[in-house]
């Protein structure tokens, strides 16, 4: 049995000495605490870690149990108390185990065994295993003084690879409840990576080994503003933001760039250069495009959030700026994750409120940026098919179908008839880029034919109001007294009748206008359906 032979082993190491603990042992009580993991004895192994006169074996001898455990948390997926009994045996493991192991082991062969386990789980387990072995994982490079920038570099390269496959989260509900994790590893990386930004930070000889220690932990800081923080939706509302811990993240990334690298504006301000250099810090054609992202992400970041906005010097000027941020803004605006595309909205509004009104010189209309920023982007999924669909489905509908009051609603109205009239003229049936067209008989149904028959209704009501209101006139002003009028339902406060006859005349204004664009729309409808099927006819 298993666990007899372990218990007999540590029997027999009871009695001796720390320093008196034989190679063999160490072997010996590897190979059965892992038959005891691989044959379920879980509870009993469990209470032989937590046995107080076992402390010193398990403090020497159980690292080596780390690995079997981590791989048996993988394997088992279901949340049942024994998965609770590996939680809790790793943890002790890895409390007792690590300084002593550093001692006895090569630190070398450590790093490389705790990656090796931080790359194996995948979805929920990623974090877990990380939380788990971040301590320990620092601990041993702190060990490593001449090889240390290779190994943070390589250690927060496996972290960040990891992390990368966990989905960020969007809302306020996600970011609390934290279902993957993410939000825990982002504070927890923050507090690994500390110390060896203060390490970097202290150096007052600037030696060569700190100064390629600081590139990689500055290669780590512009990874980290493209993921999680180029997609992060930040919590906008004051007593939220204090709580985001995805915006906590983001403020410390700024406070490590900031106390490691070149002042902000040097950063910000070296976009669209061939070739981007901050120090010794040299980045190649490939890492320049994952660059791109990152410096609109530390712009969105600086500008519109206003981390770090202090440092940034108050000479410059608003179309100076704007310019600057264009670029940052074309980046955002090319990919199509909503919460991107946002960013780049907010970064162009931010710019734009800085200028005043007719401030803009028209040489700028020259800069690339400028023209293409403006244009419905290539390739967007948002403005083209089901996507388009969706959005037109809340703009092209009356709230209360036919019996909408049109008055009330008349701006809303008239923006839906023009959006519609541009898609009818700028989109052709055959092509159906916006999917308009497949879905020309829902929007009859439930926008354009309702529509027609309220303004009938509506025309026909008010028609009848001005009708009423001149027969009575002539009594109204012989008592000297004035009249009042029910429209929509709400009566119009007392007035003369003069005033009267214009209110309602105004409203019937109102009716002929949206009735004009919806006559337009359905000619351009007709004339678009017959083009198209004489074409057809024609290929025929």
């Amino acid at each position: 049995m298993a666990v007899e032979e372990l218990q007999s082993i540590i029997r027999r190491c009871q009695i001796l000495e720390e320093q008196n603990f034989k190679e063999e042992d160490f072997g010996l009580f590897q190979l059965a605490g892992q038959r005891c993991i691989d044959e379920g004895y879980t509870d009993q192994l469990l209470e032989i870690i937590q046995n107080e006169k076992n402390k010193a074996i398990i403090k020497n001898m159980g690292w080596n149990l780390v690995g079997p455990v981590v791989r048996c948390l993988l394997w088992n997926n279901k949340e049942d108390d024994k998965r609770k009994d590996y939680f809790l045996m790793l943890n002790l493991l890895v409390k007792m185990g690590r300084v002593a192991a550093l001692q006895l082991c090569n630190p070398k062969e450590l790093l490389l065994g705790l990656l090796e386990l931080i790359e194996e789980p995948s979805g929920k387990q990623i974090s877990q295993i990380i939380l788990l072995l971040l301590q320990p994982l620092q601990t041993v490079i702190q060990k490593l003084h001449n090889n240390k920038a290779y190994s943070a570099g390589l250690a927060l390269s496996t972290l960040w690879n990891q992390l990368s496959l966990l989905p960020v989260p969007y809302s306020n509900e996600q970011i609390q409840t934290d279902d993957y994790g993410l939000c825990q590893c982002c504070k927890a990386l923050i507090e690994f990576t500390k110390p060896f930004v203060e390490e970097v930070i202290d150096d007052k000889e600037n030696s060569l080994q700190n100064e390629k220690l600081k590139d990689e932990l500055l290669k780590f800081c512009f990874k980290s503003l493209k993921y999680p923080l180029l997609t992060a939706q930040f919590l906008e509302q004051p007593e939220e933001a204090e709580n985001d811990p995805l915006r906590c993240f983001a403020s410390e990334i700024i406070g490590f760039l900031s106390a490691m690298g070149d002042p902000f504006p040097k950063m910000i301000f070296n976009h669209g250069r061939k070739k981007r250099t901050w120090n010794y810090l040299e980045f190649e054609e490939e890492e320049n495009k994952q660059l791109a992202d990152a410096m609109a992400s530390l712009a969105y970041l600086v500008f519109v959030l206003g981390m770090g906005i202090d440092q940034l010097p108050l000479v410059f000027s608003p179309s100076y700026l704007l310019q600057l941020n264009m670029g940052h803004v074309e980046v955002f605006l090319q990919r199509t994750e909503e919460s991107v595309f946002s960013k780049g909205l907010n970064l162009l509004e931010n710019g734009l409120l800085r200028m005043e009104d007719n401030s803009l010189l028209h040489q700028y209309l020259e800069i690339k940026s400028f023209l293409t920023v403006p244009q419905r982007t290539p390739n967007n999924k948002w403005f083209t098919g089901p996507q388009l669909i969706s959005l037109l489905d809340l703009v092209l509908f009356l709230p209360e179908g036919a019996e909408t009051d049109l008055l009330q609603n008349s701006d809303r109205i008239m923006a839906s008839l023009n959006l519609l009239r541009y898609l009818v003229i700028k989109d052709n049936e055959n092509d159906c880029h916006t999917g308009l067209w497949t879905e020309l008989g829902k929007i009859e149904n439930n926008f354009l034919k309702p529509l027609h028959t309220g303004l009938n209704m509506s025309k026909a009501h008010y028609e009848a109001e001005i009708k009423n209101s001149q027969e009575n006139s002539q009594e109204v002003q012989k008592c000297k007294d004035l009249c009042s009028v029910t429209v929509g339902g709400e009566e119009i406060p007392n007035m003369p009748p003069e005033m009267q006859l214009k209110v309602l005349h105004s409203a019937l204004f109102t009716f002929d206008l949206i009735e004009s664009v919806l006559a337009r729309v359905e000619e351009l409808i007709e004339i678009k359906t017959k083009s198209t099927c004489e074409e057809n006819i024609g290929i025929k």
